[in-house]
Order: C-alpha cells, then structure tokens, then sequence
C-alpha cells in the first residue's frame, strides 16, 4: 500500500482515553478538532463511540487491554472484540503495547527474562504471534499496527529492541513480513518529546526564544530532535542511531522513532515508508504539580503557558515540516489534560489546524505589546552590548531568584510578544548607550514599561539598587 491509500482523517491531533470503561466526552472531540482518538478498550464498550467518531472524520485506533500479556497469542476473546470494532467501521488496530517494558507488559515471572537479546525466549514468540495477529487483522480489511516501543535509550533501548524484533523477521520471516508490509502494515509510535523542542528567534535557527516569547501562531518552531539546528550546533552527528554523541542512538523525538522503523524497513526488506501514528505521546511530563519542566537541562523548560503553545504548535508542525509518512499523536491523556485545565486544550480549541501544503497560520500583523496593568505577563531583563550575562547573575543573583526575568542581549523577540499580553523590560546599559537602549526599546514599544539602571563604572552600583528592589519586594523602580 501506498500512503496516500489508508484511509484516515487526514488531521494529526489525536488524543488518547482515559482507560477501559471510563466515559467518553463527545463534544470535547469536536471542539478541540482532533483526527485521532486512541481507544483502551475493556470490551466493546466504546464501539458505537467509535462509529460515531467515524462519521465525525474521527479515526479511531483501538487496543484491547489485556493484563500482562508478555508475548501470549491471539484468543477466541480478544479477536471476537477486534470483528465488533470493525464492524463499527474501525481499521486501525494494536495489539501488543511497550513489550521492552518488562514491568508492567509482562508477567512477574518472565520479566527477568525480559530483553531484546534473549531470541528464542522473547523475541521469537513476541514476532511470531504478532505476525498472526497483524494477519489476522489483514484479513479483516484492516490495517495492524507494528508494536510501539517505548521510547528509552541505552544499550537495551527501543533502538535495540527495534532491530532485534526485525532482525529477527528478517532472517526468519522476510517475505512473511514483507506480505504484512505491502497491505496494511502502520509503524505504532509513543514520541514523548521531553523538552527537545523549541521555537527559533526570528532569523537565528540555532537560538531558541525564551518560553516567555513562544506562540503558536510564529513560524520557526523544531520539533526535529535530533537533527533540529541547535541541537546539531552542540552535539554534531546526534542521531537516532548509534554512534558518536549517541552511542545508544537517541530516540526521544517526535520523529526520531520513525526515521529508524522507515530506514530498516527500506535497507532491510525493500519497503516503501509506512504510516507511523504517535498511539501516546506529546510533550511530556506534564507540569501538573511542578511550575514547569525541564528534562533535558540543555533545552528551554517549559510551563502550562508554553506547553499550550507548544502543543497546538506541534500539530501543525507535522503537516507543515514533519515527514510525509507523519501522520499524527495521541496525546496522553485525556484525563490529565482536561482535569488539570491545561492551557493546551484551549489553545487546541483557538488554533486551526492546517492541512498538508497549507501555510503556518499567523497572528494579525502589526500588534504592539499592551499596556502594563499590574503585573507584566513578560518581564524581561535586557543587557546592553558589552555587558556579560555571567556579570549579571554574580551580582544580581538574588534579584533574579525573586522575580525569575527572562535574560537577554537581543530584543528582536518582542515584535513577536501577543497584542494582549504586556511586557515590561528592565534594561541595563553604559550612559553612552542609554539614549541608544530608549530608541531601540522605550521608542519601538511605547506600551512597554521601561526600567532603565544605568551601568557606570563600578556594576556593584547595578547589584545595589537591584538588591534594593528584593529588599522592598519591588520588581522596578
């Protein structure tokens, strides 16, 4: 098959449910406009949901859930669910979740057993019974899904795990598992992206904009982890694969998954490229009780404000720049989402989704800043040129832990800030680049409050009216 041939939605937001049994929100799925929903199923509980999000250009993709199944085969049971759904109208099935996970995929006494290494205890029946399953579903008029890894590194990562499982039907079951390939065969992703994104200054490729100045509606956003500009410009060769800054290879990416499942199976079998479905995923861990995270320490955090942004960015990132074979994520899931009120599901109910070819939407051009009332929703420290950043947080460090500005040298990112949100910015400059710093800030942005600290000779002057300001917990002068 060809990947203009499955047929789908056509729409990359998915989302994934709250578990077995657990209620469905239809009006939530039109709103928020989505084009997957990832359903765990107990039974057929959700089938007529399923037919109803068929008819809403919704595409279901169902897993029944079943206990620790390990590597166990099909059952009367189970395959009996899969004909209900389908006859419901639903194509797209998994059956096998996360089997690199020992705990909790596998029963407690396999589980020390449990690694891509071990053949003939693992591997083997692991393929050979979802090479009956993925027939199985064949034969229904379906499409089955290549099991989803979970995406870790190390020497027995998903990577490994990967290779080891189409090693094995490679040497095994090539034409097998070439017949699978050729009618109906989808690559079941979990791209949990971590804090490897982010959203270029305008121009500067390699320069991520502080999370503060992210929106959705501005181009520049990577979501290409590895190979996004920045992180080339630290860790040159950075792949999916083994080797170099990677001697595991590095699969914690929106993509990174499926270059390497699309890469085999073109090196190794002579296939075309799959669809490859993101069945959980996103940007992820949420910050639900943390103010915001940052996995990776080299990337900018992240908190509800830009995860919302990012979020909704990402969707239209992969029609507009992911790879054709790119089609869509489950967010995970439901529940966290709604029940924590993140700012992404109203920022999915704002933001169109585009199609491929189309343009990235933007925001009405032309829009200053608003006007400060209260507190600024960006506060921005601006250094003037010849002044270190390394100066700044020696001598204002208690400042910077009281009110957590945004540090900057470059300001070009506030012709980019939200006509609605407001921002203030404390500049610190020499007096020959005072009147410089008015007419490149104070000027450009008069809704901005400008907060001018003169630099003289002696910083610690800096350092003293700044500490001044923690003393009286006032933020400006």
């Amino acid at each position: 098959m060809q990947l203009n041939q499955y047929e789908w939605s056509g729409n990359p937001r998915g989302m994934h449910n709250e578990g077995a049994f657990r209620p469905i929100f239809r009006d939530r799925y039109l709103r928020t406009k989505v084009g997957w929903y990832k359903f765990v199923c107990g039974g057929e509980e959700f089938a007529q949901d399923a037919g109803w999000m068929l008819a809403n250009n919704i595409t279901p993709i169902i897993r029944i859930y079943r206990s620790t199944p390990g590597a166990e085969p099909v059952t009367d049971g189970v395959r009996q669910l899969w004909e209900i759904y389908r006859s419901w109208g639903c194509k797209w099935f998994e059956f096998y979740n996360e089997p690199n996970f020992a705990e909790p995929e596998w029963p407690e006494s396999q589980r020390s057993m449990v690694s891509p290494y071990n053949i003939d205890g693992v591997i083997r029946p692991l393929c050979e019974n979802w090479m009956n399953f993925a027939e199985i579903i064949i034969n229904m008029g379906a499409y089955p899904a290549f099991p989803a890894l979970g995406e870790t590194s190390g020497e027995s990562g998903a990577v490994q795990w990967m290779d080891s499982m189409l090693g094995f039907m490679r040497d095994n079951y090539r034409d097998r598992f070439i017949n699978i390939a050729n009618n109906g065969l989808w690559w079941a992703t979990h791209p949990y992206s971590l804090n490897h994104f982010y959203q270029e200054m305008p121009g500067q490729p390699t320069v991520p904009r502080p999370p503060e100045a992210q929106n959705t509606l501005e181009a520049g956003w990577h979501f290409d982890y590895p190979w996004d500009p920045y992180t080339q410009s630290f860790a040159p060769g950075r792949d999916v694969f083994p080797g170099g800054p990677a001697p595991y290879g590095d699969p914690n990416g929106i993509i990174a998954m499926g270059v390497a499942l699309n890469k085999r199976l073109s090196e190794w079998f002579g296939v075309n490229a799959l669809p490859v479905v993101g069945t959980e995923g996103g940007i992820y861990p949420l910050p639900i009780s943390e103010p915001y995270q940052q996995p990776d320490a080299r990337f900018p955090r992240y908190d509800r404000r830009s995860h919302g942004e990012a979020t909704a960015a990402l969707f239209n990132w992969i029609p507009f720049a992911a790879p054709e074979w790119m089609f869509g994520i489950c967010l995970w899931k439901e529940d966290e989402y709604y029940n924590n009120n993140f700012p992404a599901i109203q920022r999915l109910e704002e933001v169109p989704q585009i199609k491929r070819g189309e343009p990235w939407p933007v925001a009405p051009g032309g829009a200053e800043p608003a006007f400060v009332v209260g507190e600024p929703d960006f506060h921005v420290v601006v250094l003037a040129p010849g002044l270190e950043t390394s100066w700044f947080f020696d001598a204002a460090q208690a400042y910077w832990n009281r009110f957590r500005p945004t540090l900057t040298s470059s300001w070009a990112f506030f012709d980019f800030i939200p006509p609605d949100r407001s921002l203030a910015a404390t500049v610190i400059a020499p007096p020959d680049m005072a009147d410089t710093m008015r007419q490149s800030i104070q000027e450009r942005y008069p809704a901005a409050l400008f907060d001018l600290l003169i630099a003289g000779g002696d910083l610690s002057t800096v350092s003293n009216v700044l500490n001044a300001r923690v003393w009286a917990d006032r933020r400006f002068g």
